[in-house]
């Protein structure tokens, strides 16, 4: 039985500039992609709390600062409300794109869900040269044609993104679009299911989920699962290794989530299963990585154990990953 998500820990580390990256930071700093993955948790959430919907409110204005008029995004905000970087689209303006579109259609506020229309639109206008910032943005393009089925920047972006990424390599042993896996990957496959499904493209989706199979089966070891290393893997690496991020855990939870609710098919729960289970201590340790009193969760699984701190973006990933849980138990019954 996968558990509700406790948010009790992303209040400790939210306040009214944003959701800073850990407590013990004495200058704290505000990240974009953050920020984003917050306004998407809330949003997902059916009747979140009052002090739950502020701390969304919080994360939409952050979120607004930073973009800039042609969509693209700066990364990171000081304590001194001093905005650091250049504007770029780079995994924070992909997962601003997301986070934006999920509000258009999921916001607890009317004017929320009207600006995330219009922030979401700007950011569609925006391109990179990065499969993996363009599948984050994907996600969200997606969820705009959702709302709208004639909505074209969205399409056009969810068309480029799929030219992008490319077909799954010919080799059956490495049939990844790229030389090596990195953080994150899942976000590929699950782009493409979503951008399949959007286009009425069958033969993306294929491509999703031969992809997403291919990943899952390489990432679990004995029954468990065992992310890519910090430091990706290439064809001639160990399959194992650390250390292991909950946020690649919460992305192939959710590229998992995605592919049961496009295809039906209930084998992909059981990798939603294992994810929460990872966070629970059924990993290479056996050892938990999240904190059931604090609702937190240790940043790395390394060798030698979780770390001590629980910072914003694994505490977001567990949420994430207790959230996809929850949506599709919901959807298959």
């Amino acid at each position: 039985m996968i558990p509700d998500p406790s948010f009790a820990h992303l209040y400790a580390l939210s306040d009214a500039t944003g959701t800073f990256g850990h407590l013990a930071e004495t200058d704290h700093r505000y990240r974009t992609e953050d920020a984003a993955c917050v306004l998407v948790a809330v949003c997902r959430e059916r009747q979140p709390p009052t002090v739950l919907v502020e701390v969304a409110r919080t994360a939409f204005r952050l979120l607004s600062e930073a973009q800039d008029i042609d969509g693209t995004v700066r990364t990171q905000r000081s304590s001194r409300g001093r905005w650091q970087g250049d504007r770029h689209p780079g995994d924070a303006w992909g997962r601003s794109v997301w986070a934006f579109a999920t509000a258009a259609g999921g916001g607890p506020d009317a004017w929320m869900r009207e600006a995330g229309v219009a922030h979401a639109r700007r950011g569609l206008t925006a391109r990179s040269t990065s499969s993996h910032s363009m599948a984050f943005a994907a996600l969200g393009a997606a969820d705009m044609v959702a709302l709208d089925p004639h909505h074209r920047p969205a399409a056009a972006l969810l068309a480029d993104a799929v030219t992008l990424i490319g077909s799954p390599r010919s080799d059956p042993a490495w049939p990844w679009p790229e030389d090596r896996l990195g953080a994150t990957d899942a976000v590929v496959p699950d782009a493409l299911l979503a951008a399949g499904a959007a286009l009425g493209r069958p033969d993306v989706v294929d491509d999703g989920l031969a992809l997403l199979g291919w990943l899952v089966e390489r990432q679990t070891a004995s029954g468990h699962l065992s992310p890519t290393p910090v430091g990706g893997s290439g064809p001639a690496d160990p399959v194992t290794g650390f250390d292991q991020r909950p946020a690649d855990v919460a992305a192939l939870a959710a590229a998992c989530a995605r592919a049961a609710a496009v295809t039906g098919d209930r084998r992909w729960i059981a990798t939603l299963d294992l994810a929460w289970q990872w966070f629970a201590g059924d990993n290479d340790l056996d050892v938990p990585v999240w904190d059931a009193e604090t609702g937190g969760c240790a940043d790395l699984l390394k060798r030698s154990g979780p770390t001590p701190d629980q910072g914003a973006e694994a505490t977001l990933a567990l949420i994430s990953t207790l959230q996809c849980g929850r949506l599709v138990a919901a959807a298959l019954g």
